[in-house]
């Protein structure tokens, strides 16, 4: 079932538009200043939550990177194009990066030289980073953030397209990272609140909580009653 699924995506359900932006939704190196720009706004701009959301993320992704690693070491499962041929999709090299959505990507089949030039096939490092995010802007922003979760389906979709993943790596790897997310966000919430009750009281009693505003809860509670 893993091999049928993964050479209909990568082999049949393919199209010349789908091949740009497969490759290019799941390169990151074209995505990373603006993810950097993002990420200092909300530090140097943002409120409490945004500060907040940013910091646990960083820490949590640095986290995940090592445990990925670990893993990746102790399972040691071959990729598909270190078993096999598998359809390829390359973009072509630009400066600035992000002008290789304008150019035609090139299309090959692995072959031996391709079978070293990758780690481990599981857990996906991609899906890792972007299920956790999924998790933590879905913690943080609740209605808006959870529309991130289509962008975290479509980078997972996107590493099977381009022959990177078996599905079963994507998918065992979104409960693996969601797990991850919730454990290291429940430890940073208890954190927050040991420390910053003794430390930063009264930054604490505006901010009881890194995710919710405790006492606009609790404020509309009583105005309620």
């Amino acid at each position: 079932m893993d091999q049928t699924i993964f050479h209909l995506i990568n082999e049949q359900w393919t199209s010349p538009a789908l091949d740009l932006f497969m490759a290019a939704l799941s390169d990151s190196e074209i995505w990373k200043p603006l993810l950097i720009a993002i990420a200092l706004g909300a530090l140097f701009f943002g409120g409490f939550k945004a500060r907040a959301f940013v910091v646990c993320l960083v820490f949590s992704l640095l986290i995940a990177e090592g445990i990925t690693s670990i893993l990746k070491s102790a399972i040691d499962r071959h990729r598909p194009k270190q078993v096999q041929s598998v359809r390829m999709v390359e973009l072509q090299r630009t400066r600035p990066k992000f002008m290789t959505l304008f150019k035609k990507p090139t299309i090959r089949f692995s072959d031996q030289s391709d079978r070293n030039r990758s780690g481990p096939s599981f857990p996906s490092g991609h899906m890792t980073n972007n299920t956790i995010t999924a998790v933590y802007l879905t913690f943080f922003y609740r209605r808006r953030g959870w529309l991130y979760w289509i962008i975290a389906a479509a980078v997972g979709y996107s590493r099977i397209y381009l022959g990177a993943h078996w599905p079963s790596d994507v998918i065992a790897t979104l409960f693996l990272a969601a797990g991850e997310a919730l454990l290291l966000l429940g430890l940073f919430e208890l954190i927050w609140r040991t420390a910053a009750r003794k430390l930063a009281p009264n930054l604490y009693a505006r901010h009881p909580s890194l995710i919710g505003n405790v006492n606009s809860q609790a404020g509309g509670s009583r105005h309620f009653r």
